[in-house]
């Protein structure tokens, strides 16, 4: 399992579109997810120990950044051949299970993490109003192990400011995580 950092924030960089399935039944895009005042695409799976770290301050930040008007959707692009945790079935008990407020799509042919540039998960890329790249960055202190409380929400403050000033921070920490697993061509 390689771990990897997720590059500098491309800004202004526009969300590629998609139109991939979830695991509520529906069908969504890109412009179904984003909010009044921006967009959150986060590439996440199952059985990654960073994202697992993760899953709760992720729906906190989710249900959060919805009242400030940022839409949020989290994309597996992982190929579950070797990792079956990643399936779509446990995408869907795992989105019970944590009761995710925002649409988990299933990206089966990765064509999505590749049009946004995913290298690991979780990669976070957060968009402004217009879907201009504003934010490539960690979510927190979290590695393997969920940081202690009162650490700084990096990810919850740098959407914050995009939501009030469609800008996002100069300076951003990167995502650390696992790599994507690809298909083999």
């Amino acid at each position: 399992m390689a771990s990897l950092q997720t590059p500098v924030c491309d800004f202004d960089l526009p969300a590629p579109d998609f139109a991939l399935p979830g695991v509520d039944g529906r069908t969504w895009t890109r412009d179904q997810c984003k909010g009044e005042r921006g967009l959150l695409v986060m590439f996440i799976c199952n059985h990654c120990p960073y994202v697992q770290a993760v899953r709760e301050r992720i729906v906190r930040d989710a249900q959060e950044l919805a009242i400030l008007g940022i839409g949020c959707v989290a994309i597996m692009s992982n190929d579950p051949s070797d990792y079956p945790e990643d399936s779509f079935e446990n995408m869907r008990r795992v989105a019970q299970q944590f009761a995710f407020p925002f649409p988990y799509l299933l990206d089966e042919t990765q064509a999505v993490a590749r049009a946004y540039g995913a290298v690991c998960t979780p990669d976070f890329f957060g968009y402004n109003a217009q879907l201009r790249l504003q934010y490539r960055g960690r979510l927190d202190e979290s590695r393997k192990e969920t940081a202690p409380t009162g650490v700084r929400r990096d990810l919850f403050g740098a959407m914050q400011q995009v939501a009030e000033t469609g800008r996002g921070p100069a300076v951003q920490i990167p995502s650390m995580g696992c790599s994507i697993k690809w298909r083999e061509d």
